[in-house]
């Protein structure tokens, strides 16, 4: 077993551990350890939300989801001799849930999470057709995820790192904010925000000298978006086996990862969408000089996948195009288009007895495929959702004979109230 070089107490708070990690982007942020090109390592990472998501049958937790404090990042971790311009190698060896007692307290246990924030705390990608909190439970049985909240369903989990990257530059974080902070000045007011700016409040940033942290927590950035330095990305193939090519923008390129799932669809469209968990990660890295140039890799990470993922030989797909939901006619918006496939998949489901917060919670954790189908036929984008039948254990194809009833069970839990 590869040497642990950040290891995590399940019975602390992720900030009173010995190392301390963060939950902002700045390159002021000193690493906690140091790895050579060609060093093979592991990381323990906690779920993004530090334990605050319980497993019950109440979504007050999500309600109320501490958004300031995320996300709760293990690193950076310098690497020697890297250098800007240079490509970071990370090779993703092994991944996987928390080791322990299967009914832990702590996400990844033998559990995670999935929800639905209130539109007034986070949203989602339907947030204006589902405003309100709602969370699903999801067991581990090996490999295998089911819910007592989303019943009828089963599926094996493509375990992932939904959020890793290299700290930005000076120059590049003040990019950054500029044009977020451009961004929010158009509508200032908006809720959800168009972008998180700087939030002193709840900055965990390491090892920051205290006579800097006010000046690193007011420039810092979020790290809910995915940007340059891949961030939080949540791409559901960046699994074991993958290997990824990082920017790096500053001395040693200081790797930063965390937000584990067991299992997401692609879009991770309710925003807490994957199934959360805390666990562990395997990495082995190694540095490409002036890789950047070379392959012409100035912004955004390329990654080649690996080839663990589930194996699903058949599906039922739905469309969508770029039409609002009141008739509205919108130019080649595949945004709008996923939207539309998603929501034409969420009320199919529901003629099989499931509630629309199950359905769509369920395409949030379950190892769905989204493509953007046709994006120059004007003015229609066309969007599709692909779900795989193997994860129902009931037929869920169309027949003359009408659709399976089934017993929805205790439902998604519904928070008391909208934030």
């Amino acid at each position: 077993m590869p040497k642990t070089i950040f290891p995590l107490d399940s019975s602390k708070k992720f900030e009173e551990n010995e190392l301390v990690g963060h939950n902002r982007w700045h390159p002021d942020i000193p690493p906690v350890a140091t790895v050579k090109p060609g060093d093979t390592f592991r990381v323990d990472c906690r779920e993004w939300f530090d334990g605050a998501i319980v497993n019950d049958d109440s979504a007050d937790d999500i309600l109320n989801a501490p958004l300031n404090d995320v996300h709760k990042l293990s690193g950076p971790f310098r690497i020697e001799g890297a250098k800007p311009g240079d490509l970071l190698i990370v090779d993703i060896l092994d991944v996987g849930p928390i080791p322990g007692e299967d009914s832990g307290p702590l996400a990844g246990q033998g559990w995670g999470y999935t929800g639905v924030f209130s539109r007034n705390n986070g949203g989602g990608f339907l947030t204006e057709q589902f405003p309100d909190a709602y969370k699903a439970i999801w067991d581990f049985h090996g490999q295998v995820a089911s819910s007592r909240h989303v019943p009828g369903v089963s599926f094996e989990g493509l375990i992932h790192p939904g959020l890793m990257g290299t700290a930005p530059s000076a120059e590049l974080l003040a990019k950054w904010n500029k044009r977020e902070g451009d961004l929010i000045a158009t509508d200032p007011g908006r809720v959800p925000p168009l972008a998180l700016p700087p939030q002193p409040i709840s900055a965990l940033l390491g090892s920051v000298p205290e006579g800097e942290h006010d000046r690193v927590a007011g420039e810092a950035a979020r790290t809910a978006p995915p940007r340059e330095n891949g961030g939080n990305q949540d791409i559901k193939n960046l699994s074991k086996g993958t290997r990824v090519f990082y920017p790096v923008f500053v001395d040693g390129a200081n790797l930063s990862l965390g937000d584990l799932h067991f299992s997401q669809g692609d879009g991770e469209i309710t925003f807490c969408g994957a199934i959360e968990m805390g666990g562990f990660i395997d990495l082995h890295v190694d540095v490409i000089p002036n890789g950047m140039e070379l392959y012409g890799v100035t912004e955004n990470a390329i990654f080649m996948p690996g080839r663990v993922d589930p194996r699903f030989s058949e599906w039922i797909a739905f469309s969508g195009t770029s039409v609002t939901l009141d008739g509205e006619q919108r130019y080649l918006d595949s945004h709008l288009s996923y939207q539309r496939a998603c929501l034409h998949a969420i009320d199919y489901l529901t003629k099989f007895g499931y509630t629309p917060e199950q359905a769509y919670l369920l395409l949030g954790a379950a190892p769905i495929e989204g493509r953007l189908s046709g994006v120059v036929d004007i003015p229609n984008s066309c969007s599709t959702v692909y779900i795989p039948t193997a994860i129902f254990d009931f037929d869920v194809s169309p027949s003359a004979s009408g659709p399976t009833q089934i017993d929805p069970g205790i439902g998604a839990p519904r928070a008391a109230n909208v934030a």
